[in-house]
């Protein structure tokens, strides 16, 4: 699907989705616990389709309403006897696979795109200490076999933090106690501390030791409960930022005292010089002047593409640092933002960690491609509100994988598209 969008102001007030990490947690925690949950002010985007599809298979029940779910449970977890479509869901795949170890007989795991390929080692290493049994040619599908057994888990803290989170839902229904040992200094923090909220509203205890450490008690038992899945500031930083560059947006459904680590787009925008306010419920941002910084992407990495479209429209020079991990996503993102920025007539230098943005009161328009990344999808879009011609966005079908509103929520603003 190709997109072509005039240069428009945005202005008004919308409600941003339910936050997709956190979706994804809750859906697996209610499916493992025993009984009825509800899960309500969930989106189903493509991603939060793969874990409800696959949780279904693990044995649960997953009544899919308009905005909400119901999840039936007996506590128990079944072979699911067929392969797990994870689609192009990183987190899927990695918070499910320790459950391959944890049923009989063994597991597959698919996926599609770029999610084929994506580091598994700090799961394999993990099953080679433990003798578990897997099948891995190089890409998936991934056959995981073997029982996962108490005691030590060594995982290094930066390829990713979805493989502590995924042993985090594990480890606890094990007959005795296990830690896990992160190894290198944990990169997301934030997103290890959704899941850890999550454990606790559904039951389970884990002691956190400055996320060195996390020891777990075996023997636990997930309990049912009702749970509300809060707004999603890696969503909202579209908005954010489109506020900032062209017009007045009010960003609601957003909780103030949040755990994701995204809602620095909020201190980063004031960093440099975002005229926003924070309430409540709600994000109010005014057009601004902003001049470049130096953004340290370390713990927020899903907000430097869209930060990388701030910073070409910002006065002087902006550094993005300690993004490497970046390359390993649906695309290269590193490469991406910057090559379509490129296009668009910003000044981007890509650096192995991170880009160096020189930048400009406005860019010029053209055509971009979202290489099949629903964030440089939707971060083209922003950036056409700077531009002085159209822009057309070729695979805009990417915003499917989180965000499958996104091009109404745009034109409910004002936006001018033509699909």
């Amino acid at each position: 699907m190709n997109v072509k969008i005039h240069p428009q102001h945005l202005k008004g007030s919308l409600r941003v989705p339910p936050s997709k990490s956190v979706s994804h947690r809750a859906i697996i925690a209610a499916a493992l616990s025993k009984g009825r949950s509800r899960v309500s002010n969930l989106l189903y985007a493509n991603d939060i389709m793969a874990t409800c599809d696959a949780m279904e298979g693990f044995g649960a029940v997953i009544n899919k309403r308009d905005t909400w779910a119901e999840v039936i449970a007996s506590g128990r977890l079944r072979n699911p006897g067929r392969p797990i479509d994870c689609k192009e869901s990183g987190s899927t795949l990695r918070f499910l696979v320790p459950l391959g170890g944890v049923v009989e007989e063994p597991v597959v795991f698919t996926g599609e795109g770029r999610l084929k390929t994506r580091p598994m080692t700090p799961y394999f290493d993990i099953f080679d200490e433990k003798h578990i049994r897997y099948v891995y040619n190089d890409q998936l599908p991934l056959s995981v076999e073997g029982e996962l057994t108490p005691g030590t888990y060594r995982v290094a803290g930066d390829v990713s933090s979805q493989f502590i989170s995924g042993l985090l839902f594990v480890l606890p229904l094990l007959a005795g106690d296990s830690e896990i040992l992160v190894t290198t200094p944990l990169e997301s923090k934030p997103y290890v501390d959704i899941t850890l909220e999550i454990l606790e509203t559904f039951g389970i205890t884990v002691e956190n030791d400055n996320h060195e450490r996390y020891r777990i008690p075996g023997g636990q038992a997930y309990k049912s409960a009702d749970f509300e899945v809060e707004g999603d500031y890696s969503q909202a930083a579209f908005w954010i930022v489109a506020g900032l560059i062209g017009g007045d947006i009010t960003v609601e459904g957003l909780r103030e005292d949040t755990r994701q680590g995204d809602r620095a787009v909020i201190d980063i925008a004031k960093a440099m010089g975002g005229r926003v306010t924070v309430e409540k419920d709600r994000v109010l941002v005014k057009k601004s002047l902003t001049q470049g910084t130096v953004i340290d992407a370390s713990q927020c990495p899903d907000l430097v593409p869209v930060l990388a479209v701030l910073a070409a429209v910002s006065e002087g020079k902006t550094s993005i640092v300690n993004a490497s991990r970046l390359r390993l996503k649906e695309s290269d993102r590193l490469t991406a933002i910057a090559e379509e920025l490129n296009k668009l007539g910003a000044q981007v230098i890509e650096n192995p960690d991170g880009l160096d943005i020189y930048g400009k009161e406005h860019l010029k328009g053209g055509e971009v491609d979202s290489w099949k990344d629903h964030r440089i999808a939707m971060s083209m879009a922003v950036a056409s509100i700077r531009c002085t011609e159209a822009v057309t966005i070729h695979g805009a079908e990417a915003i499917e994988k989180s965000y499958p509103h996104f091009f109404d929520h745009f034109k409910a603003l004002g936006g001018l598209i033509i699909e």
